[in-house]
């Protein structure tokens, strides 16, 4: 099989995996894991998955990261009124989770603790156990977030889409 070929069964194969791994139940379910952690505190979490980056992205330098930080900005989650945004990106075809807070909530939880979450959400999806996995991360980053920025009990505007998005 030569180059082309084999990059496009890995390009299908990543897109076969995202479709099997984040189903529509799957994603519903992250939707309310999201919203409802998000009543307890003054943050606002986004997922975002995406099967693989093209290869001409790759030669020109762009990893995991910082791709992670483009879609940070994308999604907009930099833009909320406590800067306390956080982003879980997840790379199938190259086994990176990365996540991406903004300044509010960088500032008050050490990179240590989100590279813990990512870690054991890497495990889970090392098994194939994808909605555990996504779970618990969110719910990890949620514990964070009413730690250092817990709610008042007021209602507030839920200022990002909590669906996961799939890219």
């Amino acid at each position: 099989m030569g180059r082309a070929q084999r990059f496009f069964a890995n390009l299908s194969g990543a897109w076969f995996l995202l479709r099997r791994a984040f189903t529509p139940a799957v994603l519903d379910e992250m939707t309310r894991a999201i919203a409802d952690g998000e009543r307890r505190h003054k943050g606002e979490v986004c997922f975002a998955v995406e099967a693989r980056l093209s290869p001409w992205d790759v030669l020109e330098g762009l990893d995991a990261r910082r791709r992670a930080e483009q879609v940070f900005a994308q999604l907009r989650v930099w833009d909320t009124e406590h800067n306390c945004g956080v982003l879980f990106y997840v790379l199938l075809a190259e086994h990176r989770i990365e996540i991406v807070a903004d300044r509010g909530i960088a500032a008050a939880v050490p990179q240590a603790e989100w590279d813990a979450i990512c870690a054991r959400m890497r495990e889970c999806f090392a098994r194939g156990e994808w909605r555990e996995g996504s779970l618990g991360g969110i719910g990890a980053a949620h514990e964070l977030l009413a730690r250092h920025f817990p709610g008042d009990g007021a209602g507030r505007p839920d200022e990002l889409p909590d669906r996961p998005v799939l890219l």
